[in-house]
């Protein structure tokens, strides 16, 4: 970033242009353009799909925290919620970290219908872009790993 401010200083600077300074404005550039094209990695979208998610909980009430691992596909329980963990993907150790996991949500209270109190994505770098609003409990994801395939090796 230094580098392109530096050439965006030195194209916008109020000084007379000569050919000199177009010139070596020109060699900054096409070092900047040189530098980007060789320092920067391709964006990756590329997740790796995993079996095992990894939740923590917060109960608002008492103030316990505590952390949960679901298997994806199975239902776990937490008080009165019951979640659903349909996917969880987390992308290769090469790639900047990311967990992100689909789940469903339910209220599920005594002689009470179950109310979906949720149901998307949740990722674990950012827990308030998609939070579950629920006035006892927050859930959020920690992770995403591989841990059937780690027990049967």
């Amino acid at each position: 970033m230094c580098l392109v401010g530096a050439v965006f200083y030195l194209l916008h600077r109020p000084v007379m242009r000569t050919e000199k300074n177009i010139r070596i404005t020109g060699h900054i550039l096409g070092l900047a353009v040189v530098g980007l094209v060789i320092f920067s990695r391709p964006v990756s979208a590329e997740y790796v799909p995993t079996d095992t998610t990894v939740l923590r909980w917060l109960d608002k009430v008492t103030g316990r925290v505590s952390t949960l691992e679901a298997w994806v596909g199975d239902t776990a329980s937490i008080g009165t919620l019951a979640i659903e963990v349909q996917t969880c993907m987390t992308r290769p150790p090469e790639e900047a970290p990311e967990s992100a996991a689909f789940l469903k949500i339910w209220d599920k209270r005594p002689d009470q219908t179950p109310i979906e109190v949720f149901s998307g994505w949740m990722f674990a770098s950012s827990p308030a872009l998609s939070a579950m609003d629920h006035a006892v409990y927050d859930v959020w994801v920690l992770d995403c790993e591989n841990r059937r395939r780690s027990i049967s090796e």
